[in-house]
Order: structure tokens, then sequence, then C-alpha cells
């Protein structure tokens, strides 16, 4: 948002340059009109280089100093004394026009002037954005963020949330590896060297890494780079399997996020010591421990908070005890991290079955933890979907809580998604049969409106539940319905749907891969979505279905259970429900439901319509996460950090 004084004279030039008679001494004077615009431009875009509604920084005798150094960073040079106020912006050719900027009350204003890029010579009228009650320094840290390295659903968080969040006010950062595959990445084009550099101390040796910055969405997303980081494969493995020094990888990524906020000047300010930590899944869950540890211990960011995001339990950064001293963590630590393997679990008869576990690390010291749906906060604390960690999570109830992730609109959204061949609405469904009709045709597929198009997007593994829809593949071929799936995974699998499609030519179609485009047009053209996953922590596919009109059959679990509500005809306000949510997962319950639902399409189209249009009226959006995502925050603030 602009300073008041910026703010005026951009009203000014609105003013100046509006229609209608000239006042304020500008009438009759083109020239000087014309060099007021350029100065006011100017001076416009340099108040606000930052592109969105993000604020500008407090001034650095307003931000906490910090009380030591960056206990990794290099000795700081001499500081100077800060100035009170911030460094002031050149007129440019304004000062001589001898102006007297209004003052501009914010709450006045029936909408906000949003500046652009340089050469944008139009002020434009924007809807105001809903903005948080008390903003926060916020640092995700993540393995992982779209559009710049994704593997699955962690990616999609943490590239849309941070963004929601700056939206709303909070000042935001993300720190992730630089992953280069071995040469370049365009994906960190127009990341740019800081010429900042640290040392590690882990692993035997100190280890050097540096930082890359861009600022994209009012975001800032901070590049640790590293040799390790630089190789082909995927971000965590390759051929071969996962990377035997993941630990390393992760390691030096938590120790240079915990050192950012102290060092690293952005936009010309540090974020400084009270901020947010939120660590994603095990790649992230050493930061809280060495906030607790190394940090904390002398000073330092002791008015920070840490919030774990687990996104996927099953996932927790085992590694041998062993390799405990590697992490350059006190002796006095390793309870935190220790982890013990159950007899079954163990290799041999002589291994005790110690180890690390970095997630443990994270749910021992980090001060909340949310996991991405209300139902999979309770699964967690269950034997079943605890993971061997139901025990100490059901210990931390009181500071567990589940938000559902949201969806990316300007993505996944009938009206505007080029991905389609035509676009629709909740108002206007003509354009779904359209797309079916093109989905249909692209896949070779008779084209059929009255047939019911079963589609199912995801890996092909064991926790999908695609053994399932293995076993009753021969029995609903003999219905009269169209199966597509779209997936890649186990070699057996994807060998089982190149002959099913053999097998029935006029009815299934199995595209083993993966590709964007096609996914959202499997979206688009399906009547329903088939999600029979043994457990789901939130699962995004049936929230991108429901904004499609793609009706959802899913297992009752995690976020499957909390975003899909059942179909019922007679609710007390009539009709209700999203979807259809099975339980328990058996190939018998699985085809029961999958015939209700294709019989409630052949017979009731006026309900399958409601289906459609109640699916496609949920806000999924991430500004609704954001919101409860400011709830935990302020909870996180009003307890003590955690300290041993």
């Amino acid at each position: 948002m602009a300073t008041p004084a910026v703010g005026a004279a951009c009203v000014l030039l609105a003013r100046a340059a509006g229609p209608g008679p000239r006042r304020n001494g500008f009438g009759g004077d083109q020239a000087r009109l014309r060099r007021l615009q350029r100065a006011v431009r100017r001076r416009c875009v340099a108040e606000l280089s930052r592109e969105g509604p993000a604020p500008r920084p407090m001034p650095p005798a307003q931000l906490a100093p910090p009380l030591v150094p960056g206990l990794l960073a290099p000795p700081p040079a001499p500081a100077r004394e800060p100035a009170s106020t911030p460094p002031s912006v050149p007129d440019d050719g304004l000062g001589d026009l001898d102006l007297q900027p209004e003052v501009v009350v914010e709450s006045e204003q029936a909408s906000k002037i949003m500046v652009g890029k340089e050469q944008d010579s139009e002020i434009m009228v924007g809807k105001e954005q809903a903005k948080a009650e008390v903003t926060h320094s916020v640092v995700f840290v993540t393995g992982e963020a779209a559009p710049y390295a994704k593997s699955g659903g962690l990616g999609d968080v943490c590239g849309s949330l941070p963004v929601a969040l700056a939206a709303r006010g909070h000042r935001v950062m993300v720190v992730m590896p630089r992953y280069l595959n071995g040469t370049s990445d365009k994906n960190y084009a127009n990341a740019f060297y800081t010429e900042k550099r640290i040392r590690i101390p882990c692993f035997g040796g100190d280890h050097e890494v540096t930082f890359f910055h861009e600022y994209r969405d009012s975001v800032d997303w901070v590049f640790v780079d590293h040799p390790s980081y630089h190789r082909p494969g995927n971000l965590y493995g390759d051929k071969f399997g996962a990377y035997g020094d993941n630990q390393f990888r992760y390691t030096l990524l938590c120790y240079a996020a915990c050192e950012v906020p102290l060092v690293l000047e952005l936009g010309g300010y540090i974020y400084g010591q009270n901020c947010m930590f939120v660590v994603n899944d095990w790649h992230a869950s050493l930061v809280p421990v060495l906030l607790a540890a190394k940090y904390r211990p002398y000073g330092v960011y002791k008015d920070s908070r840490s919030i774990l995001v687990i996104h996927n339990l099953a996932h927790q950064g085992v590694e041998p005890a062993s390799t405990y001293p590697d992490l350059g963590l006190p002796p006095e630590w390793y309870g935190a991290l220790e982890w013990v393997f159950p007899e079954w679990a163990r290799r041999h008869a002589l291994d005790k079955g110690e180890a690390v576990n970095f997630l443990k690390g994270a749910v021992v010291t980090a001060d909340r933890i949310v996991t991405v749906s209300k139902g999979y906060s309770w699964e967690v604390t269950t034997a079943e979907g605890g993971q061997g960690l139901d025990e100490l999570l059901s210990s931390r109830k009181s500071v567990l809580n589940g938000i559902v992730n949201g969806i990316d609109i300007n993505d996944w959204n009938p009206a505007t998604d080029k991905n389609i061949p035509s676009h629709y609405s909740a108002d206007d469904l003509s354009g779904k049969a359209k797309c079916k009709a093109a989905l249909q045709k692209e896949l070779g597929l008779p084209i059929r409106p009255d047939v019911p198009m079963i589609g199912f997007i995801g890996r092909l593994d064991y926790q999908k539940g695609i053994d399932l829809i293995q076993l009753i593949m021969p029995d609903l071929m003999r219905d009269d319905v169209q199966f597509v799936m779209l997936g890649s995974g186990d070699p057996e699998l994807e060998d089982w749907m190149r002959s099913t499609e053999s097998t029935f030519r006029d009815k299934f179609r199995g595209w083993v891969g993966f590709s964007v485009p096609v996914s959202h047009r499997i979206t688009a053209g399906c009547d329903i979505l088939l999600m029979p996953s043994r457990f789901e922590p939130c699962g995004l596919n049936q929230l991108y279905a429901m904004q499609y009109g793609t009706v959802p059959v899913v297992h009752a679990t995690g976020g499957l259970r909390d975003t899909v509500e059942n179909f019922n005809p007679f609710g007390d306000n009539g009709e209700q429900g999203t979807g259809w949510a099975f339980a328990p997962l058996t190939t018998e319950n699985m085809l029961w439901t999958l015939r209700t639902a294709i019989s409630t399409y052949r017979e009731h189209k006026s309900s399958w319509e409601g289906l459609m249009k109640r699916g496609m009226s949920k806000d999924f959006t991430w500004d609704h996460a954001a919101e409860q995502y400011e709830q935990i925050f302020q909870w996180a603030f009003i307890d003590q950090p955690y300290v041993r």
C-alpha cells in the first residue's frame, strides 16, 4: 500500500489527468501537467517497486535488532545508526512544482490505487483484498514449491498458501532448495544471486551455501544453493531410489532457513527475529529443533514461533542413530529425535532398531502442529494412521489442528481454464457436455452424451487403491459406462492399464504418465471422479472435481471425508450433498456406491445437476484456508515458545 504522501500524489495525478475543468493551477499548462505525470509515476513506482498488496516493511528503527549476529554468518560490518524514518525517495522533479499533497485517509477511500509495472501509464482501480487483523513475518520452509519444483501436493500448497497470506497483508518468505538437475533450470531464471553466503557446521565440516532471491506475487522466494541440489533425477531420488545423502541436503536447508531472516536483506530490511516459521514435512522438521537447541539459549528467536505442517506422515526422515553427531546438535538433544523401530520392523536379530527421526523432532519442539485436513488430524493419533507417532501426537492433541488445503482458482476454474475446449460455470453448464464430447473424441471412445464417464487421476500405487479398481473392473465393464485413468507408478499396474484398454476398446482408456493439460480435460469431461485411497491426508483431485461439476465418489478417509458431503435426497432443506463417501473400503462397497452414482446420473437428472452445482459453489479457495492459518498464528503467539 502506498504511503500517504505518494497515495495523495497519485490522487492528484488522477484528478489532473481526468476529464472536467482543471484544478489546483493545472489548467492551460499542458507541458507542466505532462512533467507532473511522469514525475509522480516514477515516484509511485519507486515507492511500490514490489507489485501486489503487501505493505512496505517497517523502517529499521522499528524492527527489533538481532541480539547477536546470525549464529552462522560472517561477522557483520559496523552498523550504521538507523534512521528514524525510511530512506526518502527522490522527487524526480516533483519538488520544484511546489505541490502540497492532500492527506488521504485510508478508511475514506472507496477503492485502492494499485501501481503495477513501470511501463503502465494507467491507474487501475481494483477490488480491495480482505486483510488480516494482525500481520506477521512468516517464513515457510519446504523441500518444494510450485512452480519452481514440485513432486506432489506439498509443492502445490507451498506455492499457493504463501501467496494467499501475502495478499492478506503478511510479509512472507519461502525458503527452499535451488534444484538444478545437473545444469540449469529456467524456473529460476528470474532469481538473482544475493552475494550472501554462510558456512554451516555439520557432517564433519563447514559447508558453504549461497542464496538466490526472487520477489513474485508479493512473496520473497529464497533459494538455498549448494552442489548437493545440482544433480539429474527428481527432487528426492532417481531411478535407483532415494538419494543416500538426503539427510545432509535437508539439514543444510534447515540451518540456512534459520539464518536467512537474520542475515538476508530483502527489500532493504531483514525479517528479524520475531518470525512465524511454517515448516513443512520432514524436510524442514529440523528447524524447530534448531530454534530450541541452538538459538533461544543465546537469546535469539526468543519471540519467534514455529508451526509444523504434516502433509504426509508416512515420510518421516528416519536415518540410523549413528548419524546424530553429523547434525551439529548438542548431545543432550538426542532424545528429541530418538526413534526405535519395533522388533518386527528390524532388519535382523542383532539390529537394535535405533534411529533418528526428523519429523519426530518437530512434533516434540514445534509450538503448533497442523495437518492438511481435520479428519487427518484425528487419524494421525490412531494406531492405524499414526505411523508409529500416534502416541506422541496424541500427547500434543491440545496444539493439533487440521486445515483443508485450498485450490488455485486461477489454474482450476472451468470459466477460464485454457486447457479445456469449452468454458462453463454453475449458471451455465452447457460447456461441460462439450468438454465430455471432446474428451471422448480425443481418447477415441464413442461420443455418447448419455453414457456416464468415470475418471481416475493419481499415482498407481497401493495407497491410492488401484488394486481395488483392478478387482472391480471386470464387473464394472459389464455396465454401460466409460472409464478413463491417468497416472503412472507401479510397472505392473501400468501394464494392467494397457491390457485392460486392449480388452475393452469401447469402454476403457489408460493414459500411462502424467500431463497437466490432460488432467484438466479429464476433470472437466468426466461425470464421476473415483478416489478409493486407503488414506488421504487432504487430497486435491476431489476439490478440483467439484470445482468443475464432476461428482466425486471417494473412500471416507482423511481429507476426502472432510470435503465430500454424502448425497442425501431427503435432507431437511431438500436435497443435500456433493458426492458419495463410502466406508469401509471393500470392492463390494465401492462397486455398490459407483452403481448408485451411475443410477442417479441416468434416472435423476435434476438431482445430478443439483450435485454438480452444490459442488461448484463450495469455497475451497486459498484465501479461506489462509484465514484459518491466521487463527493458528494467533494461538501460537499466545503461548510461550518451546524451551527445554
